[in-house]
């Protein structure tokens, strides 16, 4: 049996995948709205680029605009901050519904294809 010293704890593929995401927080009983860029997306969760910060165990509403095609697209789940530093935020995604996961797959699949075989 072979064993490694990596402490890798993704079990879900990362892809660099950049868009243009609004978060809501709820803080002392109201709505922090702005807006950031994420840098790195997977199906449980992404790496958010902004400058409002806040702290590990807030819950957030995160959306997430696709442009490109015809129509506009707004995926829309619900996080919690896992991380946070100067490389921005870690949400991981508690909850999302139908369309949004089915939506969220495909960009996860298509941005982590190997396109040189």
């Amino acid at each position: 049996m072979i064993t490694s010293n990596n402490d890798e704890r993704r079990k879900h593929n990362r892809v660099g995948f950049k868009t243009k995401t609004r978060i809501l927080f709820e803080v002392d009983e109201k709505e922090v709205n702005f807006e950031g860029s994420s840098s790195d997306l997977s199906m449980k969760g992404m790496l958010i680029n902004s400058e409002n910060l806040f702290s590990s165990g807030a819950k957030c509403s995160i959306k997430i605009y696709l442009t490109g095609g015809i129509d506009k697209i707004e995926l829309q789940m619900k996080g919690t901050i896992i991380r946070s530093g100067d490389y921005g935020m870690g949400i991981t995604f508690d909850s999302m519904d139908l369309d949004t996961y089915s939506h969220l797959k495909n960009i996860v699949y298509y941005n982590s294809r190997d396109d040189s075989a």
